[in-house]
């Protein structure tokens, strides 16, 4: 007797391998970044790293006075700082 049940194709539906493909990019280049993450510094690359020039502000004096003149033309009120009024005087 025959039953009326269909039997699971075995090919993919191509709505499946469509949305498969639109997702392939963004794996790949999570799985390439997150293999540059598993790297340690080697103990002859701390000194490199450790150089002055490789801060993220080399000069805090500078980055401060940058950051309280940005902040002071723009009135708004981020994480750093209160709202000012856009003449300097916080």
């Amino acid at each position: 007797m025959r039953s009326n049940v269909k039997s699971p194709s075995l090919s993919p539906s191509p709505l499946r391998v469509e949305r498969a493909l639109r997702w392939l990019p963004a794996l790949l280049a999570l799985a390439c970044l997150g293999g540059c993450a598993t790297q340690a510094v080697q103990p002859w690359q701390r000194g490199t790293l450790a150089r002055h020039d490789m801060r993220w502000d080399p000069d805090p004096l500078q980055a401060a006075m940058s950051q309280h003149a940005y902040f002071s033309k723009e009135g708004t009120s981020g994480e750093i700082g209160a709202a000012g009024g856009g003449c300097g005087c916080n």
